[in-house]
């Protein structure tokens, strides 16, 4: 296995679309969006716009926003998951979504993708001079919470979500 983090590219547009594919469709963290038909090609341009404004630290945030790293988490040229690695927390993040989140392709799961597409955001977010993150993940995950307490995170509480779409969430710090 040969699994790194990769910005958004158009080399792997079909790699990611089964991806996406792959959880119906539906928008999941650092994807970006969700699967477009080909005729739909555009949008995914205008996905790759957006990653790379996103990360873009020298023009402002947009509104509401904060600098992001979209990456997908590839093995050997295979899109197998995404993460999304946040450079700050504003008020929404620091509730519910922290500095990293993931997913794997349901069909790579259990295969130690999460575990290293997580090793591999936390050495992004040390090249940025953090000394520690936030993850959340939801409190009947338990595959995301292990993982999470695997790489050393710390649980600072579980909180009601259910505005969010979740029941409850479980909030983690990792030290770096």
């Amino acid at each position: 296995m040969t699994i790194a983090l990769t910005r958004p590219t158009a080399d792997l547009y079909d790699s990611w679309a089964a991806a996406v594919d792959e959880f119906g469709g539906i928008h999941i963290d650092g994807s970006g969006m969700t699967a477009p038909t080909d005729s739909e090609r555009g949008t995914f341009d205008e996905l790759l716009t957006k990653a790379r404004e996103l990360a873009d630290t020298s023009i402002p945030a947009p509104d509401g926003r904060v600098h992001n790293d979209l990456f997908w988490i590839t093995d050997d040229g295979e899109v197998v998951g995404f993460v999304s690695f946040r450079h700050e927390l504003n008020e929404w993040l620091r509730h519910f979504g922290g500095h990293i989140g993931y997913s794997v392709r349901p069909t790579r799961r259990r295969q130690g993708y999460a575990h290293a597409g997580l090793a591999l955001a936390m050495d992004r977010a040390r090249e940025l001079g953090l000394e520690s993150v936030m993850l959340t993940c939801d409190d009947d995950n338990a595959g995301s919470y292990r993982t999470i307490e695997g790489a050393g995170g710390v649980l600072q509480d579980v909180v009601d979500a259910a505005e969010q779409g979740h029941p409850r969430l479980r909030r983690y710090w990792i030290e770096l």
